[in-house]
């Protein structure tokens, strides 16, 4: 979405007809700074896993696009199908490698619509006009106070359709962090609501995690391998008799498989912005994924 500001009452010389006088460094700043807030939006609600870097990147590139639709010469870059090459060119950089690219690129452009006439609304209650100006919107207001409202438009589109998102895909990719013994590993983790597997004890989820990703958790050479990990009775008794705190876990998978996964007691788990304290983690002798940017699960 291209946003700028425009200097009202401005008159080229005495007699002449009025005009508007567009500042690009404010269209740059402003552009950078929704077209963040919308990247980081879609990331959000998409599930996506959010390099910070790739989005400043992509917002970069649609700030520049939006301060070069006024140049002399540019002006067939507000015909609909530049805006819309700029913006999956955002995305693409923001989120390059996903496998759910087009999921992204369609939640940005429902973002953009919202976010747009969120702006719209802000200006209708503040009675200000709006300029159409090269196919782009033109807004009388203070700047500060256009990015305080893009702020406040991205909260709400959040909170707003957060739940939805998460109803409707189901899963969510989040980080998290294990912690035993003062070791840890960072992962990065699917929160499905498919999920069901828990601590038959205590009821709570449990993460699983794949084997070759926690590893660090183990002092150095106690780590079990991929075959270990395939017969976890062995396993346990092994790493039992080096004082690890491991239990065999009963589980199901969705095509009626049952087996048992060897699990340990976690310090610590934090998945996302929730910290779970103990918790039981998994072990899967394989991947969990083939290619889906995730390698450990846990319920929602």
């Amino acid at each position: 979405m291209e946003t700028g500001r425009y200097n009202e009452g401005c008159t080229p010389a005495k007699g002449g007809s009025g005009m508007t006088v567009i500042y690009l460094d404010e269209v740059l700043l402003l552009n950078f700074v929704v077209d963040y807030l919308l990247l980081l939006a879609s990331g959000r609600l998409s599930g996506e896993i959010l390099r910070r870097g790739r989005l400043a990147l992509g917002a970069a590139l649609g700030a520049a696009y939006a301060g070069a639709v006024f140049l002399p010469g540019l002006g067939f870059l507000v015909h609909p199908l530049c805006k819309a090459g700029a913006a999956v060119l955002a995305v693409l950089t923001g989120y390059s490698g996903s496998p759910r690219l087009l999921r992204v690129c369609l939640v940005f452009f429902a973002v953009s619509a919202a976010f747009g006439g969120g702006i719209f609304a802000l200006q209708l209650l503040g009675s200000r006009s709006l300029t159409l100006s090269n196919g782009m919107i033109a807004s009388p207001l203070d700047l500060k106070l256009v990015l305080l409202s893009a702020a406040g438009c991205y909260v709400l589109i959040t909170l707003l359709f957060h739940r939805a998102a998460r109803h409707s895909f189901g899963r969510e990719l989040v980080p998290a962090v294990v912690e035993l013994d003062g070791r840890r590993v960072s992962l990065t983790a699917m929160v499905d609501t498919g999920n069901t597997l828990t601590d038959p004890l205590s009821g709570r989820p449990v993460l699983v995690a794949e084997g070759a990703r926690v590893s660090g958790l183990f002092p150095a050479g106690a780590a079990p391998g991929p075959a270990e990990l395939r017969d976890p009775a062995a396993a346990m008794e092994r790493l039992g008799a080096a004082g690890l705190r491991c239990r065999l876990l009963p589980y199901q998978a969705v095509g009626g498989e049952c087996g048992l996964l060897l699990a340990l007691r976690a310090d610590r788990v934090k998945v996302g912005g929730e910290d779970y304290g103990p918790l039981l983690v998994a072990l899967s002798p394989t991947g969990l994924t083939d290619g889906g940017g995730y390698c450990a699960l846990i319920g929602a």
